[in-house]
């Protein structure tokens, strides 16, 4: 399935820039699009975390900017600037700890970019991001992997998070993914690692039960990628055969006629 998200204009858009924001591409000068500017906001470890725990913000972004500006939505709004800083990957990136997370407030997080010539004009916001805290409902899911926790590199599993006590939502973490998808029942391709899953009510999405116990999923190498290489082995010691049956018939037939050339004379 797959779905299309539209990307809204904001009013806060950054200024065009020869070299900083304007593109060469096979020596044609384009706009970048919107989702070339906005920034990429993640969290470190993982979204899900424990009340009074800590986690750490990530704004990064292809686009070379100068400094990230990063809001807390809500109640109690927060900002701050962060000077970026270069990635070895090309990409500029600035980190936020962000400490004693509590279940008393929502954590919506946002970020921008701007060049530090031009404060005012900001980047199209990234998209938002809320921390969710685990262990706030007296329940824990289970989860399970159909048709088993083995799978051919590019097969398809079924993982499935079920309750006994009724919830609105699942969320499926991967441990060490930075940006967790929702779902009650999500086909991982080729994902190995360990999952776990969480609950929710639709009334305090952020507030999540105990996780599950973890899953491990396995990606073993294709059976079909084994017989093509089996194949080609197969194939190989054919040819050597008869390269070798080759070479020994024409030796034999090039001594029979020296013997008969001796004859003669």
């Amino acid at each position: 399935v797959t779905v299309a998200l539209g990307v809204p204009v904001s009013a806060h858009w950054p200024s065009v820039r020869a070299g900083h924001v304007r593109q060469t591409v096979e020596g044609v000068r384009r706009a970048p699009l919107l989702s070339e500017l906005k920034p990429r906001l993640s969290a470190l470890p993982s979204p899900v975390v424990t009340s009074g725990g800590n986690v750490t913000l990530q704004c990064g972004s292809g686009q070379r900017y100068d400094r990230f500006v990063l809001t807390k939505e809500g109640g109690h709004h927060l900002t701050w600037t962060l000077d970026s800083q270069r990635h070895p990957s090309g990409q500029v990136q600035a980190l936020l700890p962000i400490g004693l997370v509590t279940s008393g407030q929502r954590w919506i997080f946002r970020c921008y970019g701007y060049y530090r010539s031009t404060p005012q004009l900001w980047s199209v916001p990234s998209d938002p991001l809320e921390l969710q805290l685990s262990g706030q409902l007296p329940v824990t899911p289970s989860l399970s992997v159909q048709p088993g926790p083995t799978v051919s590199s590019g097969g398809n599993v079924t993982l499935l998070c079920q309750s006994r006590i009724k919830m609105d939502t699942f969320l499926l973490c991967k441990e060490g993914a930075a940006d967790p998808p929702p779902a009650s029942e999500s086909r991982v391709p080729t994902l190995g690692g360990t999952y776990r899953c969480y609950g929710s009510h639709s009334s305090s999405p952020y507030l999540l039960s105990w996780p599950s116990a973890p899953l491990d999923l396995v990606v073993s190498a294709s059976p079909h990628r084994d017989h093509i290489v089996e194949n080609v082995i197969r194939m190989g010691l054919a040819g050597l055969v008869l390269l070798v049956l080759g070479i020994l018939l024409f030796g034999t037939r090039h001594s029979q006629r020296g013997t008969q050339d001796a004859g003669r004379r």
